[in-house]
């Protein structure tokens, strides 16, 4: 082919997120190929070329053409379900490509998945990004999050079309060089963490929201609505409002009241909670929600005991609370408890990117990472700025909550975060995220904790040994022998 009738990249892998993000490439005047398995996916990606359009994007139906369709150094962008059929789909296509090519897996794999393929291709003189892309179908169409990492050479050759497919902020398009190996996928994996926190967080307000304080969906869309224009104002603060505002088309009522308390996943919240007990990182906020999510698949468990409880003799407290409440209070409370359980989600979260960072080399910049998350991405909101701010003021930031301006607002709310999370108890509402959240903050707060009984009983049986507040070296005591001893003493002084 001529080299002016080549495309500058290529995409494959048609499902609508893949359709989305290379129409989204070709409306910004890059010249794109695509390709797919299933021969249809590409003749949909073309007419929806056409349709929307018209947009420089060719189609082709093997791997050889595909490939060939492309400028050297030539880039594609894979989008396929992670694990195996990544790997099938490099095998097709490398097969065609030359020293210097590069591929970009867009999916959420697991980092050291990425790390692996890395040295895989590389035997091949192939580079290798693996790129997290966040923001749904929406995002991949109109801007999404990007987060690169892998070869900085495959990076530089595709940086200019990555900077106008993202999302735009005020301070630059959400896409930076996140780092080497599987960092790009490390950093995706742990925002879809703490998203996994910020949704199980939110779910709470609702539920004490409309079981204690009795609120109406509808009240519930305008509450959601107004705490958007605030200091919650983000993406999932927004779409929330939304769904309360939603009739159900099949029978009377809001359709989120008829929706199956299951919640599903894709195994990403894991991978963070698992990286977080790796590392010794403390993810209570992030922990709990998975644990919600495991214990809301339990759906017929959980109503057999409710039955039996109920035949034990336990009561709903609901209503014995809900009536000395005071409605406006209560909703200013949740207010203020969902930022400052929001603010130790998103801690626990950088905390882990700069443990992994710190044990990789990775030197991932926190600020840029906040940065990034800005605009397209699902845990975008307007505090994310001021997260960027606090780690350009201080990079070496032990955490969020010690920054003077989060201090500041914490502090200021901590109270109202405390009446919440004490009326859920007493109405015998679970607010696992709150709680985890409020534990996690005054266990971090405090400058002495009981950890010190927890290293003498560890001492006491296993002989682990022990520090001490007043002098240094580790201790080792016979604590029985003693104890025996204090006893018997005891015992002879009352004799």
């Amino acid at each position: 082919m001529e080299a002016s009738t080549l495309s500058r990249i290529g995409l494959a892998g048609l499902a609508v997120m893949g359709q989305n993000l290379a129409l989204n490439i070709a409306e910004k005047g890059f010249p794109i190929s695509v390709y797919n398995r299933t021969t249809s996916k590409v003749d949909e990606t073309l007419q929806r070329a056409q349709n929307e359009g018209p947009f420089p994007l060719s189609g082709h139906y093997t791997p050889r053409d595909f490939v060939l369709s492309l400028q050297r150094p030539r880039s594609v962008i894979i989008l396929v379900k992670a694990g195996s059929p990544v790997d099938q789909t490099i095998a097709a296509l490398s097969e065609h490509m030359e020293s210097g090519d590069c591929i970009i897996d867009g999916g959420n794999e697991w980092y050291e998945n990425t790390e692996r393929r890395i040295q895989e291709v590389s035997n091949r003189g192939i580079l290798y990004l693996g790129m997290g892309v966040s923001g749904g179908e929406e995002g991949a169409r109109n801007g999404p999050s990007l987060m690169p990492g892998g070869s900085f050479e495959a990076y530089n050759n595709i940086k200019d079309i990555l900077e106008k497919v993202a999302a735009q902020v005020e301070d630059g398009p959400c896409v930076t060089y996140i780092g080497e190996g599987g960092a790009g996928n490390f950093v995706k994996m742990v925002h879809n963490g703490i998203e996994y926190g910020d949704m199980q967080l939110i779910s709470e307000a609702y539920d004490v929201l409309k079981n204690v304080g009795g609120l109406s969906n509808e009240e519930l869309g305008e509450i959601f609505g107004e705490w958007n224009r605030g200091e919650l104002e983000s993406f999932l603060i927004e779409i929330t409002s939304d769904i309360f505002k939603v009739k159900d088309d099949l029978a009377d009522g809001e359709l989120v009241d008829k929706i199956l308390d299951k919640t599903g996943m894709k195994g990403t919240g894991k991978w963070t909670v698992q990286q977080a007990a790796e590392l010794s990182v403390a993810a209570p906020t992030i922990a709990a929600s998975l644990d919600c999510r495991y214990l809301s698949g339990l759906k017929e468990e959980r109503e057999n005991a409710a039955e039996i409880l109920k035949e034990a003799g336990l009561k709903e407290e609901v209503g014995a609370v809900k009536s000395g409440i005071d409605k406006k209070r209560l909703i200013d409370d949740v207010r203020q408890a969902l930022y400052a359980s929001k603010i130790c989600s998103y801690a626990q979260g950088m905390n882990l990117l700069r443990a992994k960072s710190i044990e990789k080399g990775w030197n991932l910049n926190l600020g840029e990472m906040a940065r990034i998350w800005k605009g397209g991405c699902i845990i975008r909101a307007v505090f994310l700025d001021r997260i960027k701010k606090a780690y350009q003021r201080n990079p070496n930031l032990a955490s969020l909550i010690v920054d003077p301006e989060f201090a500041r607002e914490m502090v200021q709310r901590q109270a109202a975060w405390r009446r919440v999370v004490g009326t859920a108890i007493s109405a015998g509402i679970s607010t696992p995220g709150m709680c985890a959240s409020l534990a996690y903050f005054d266990t971090y707060r405090r400058a002495r904790l009981p950890a010190n009984l927890v290293q003498a009983q560890r001492d006491l049986f296993g002989a682990h040994t022990y520090e001490r507040v007043d002098r240094p070296g580790a201790f080792h005591t016979e604590w029985t022998k003693l104890a025996r001893n204090s006893n018997a003493a005891g015992v002879h002084a009352l004799n």
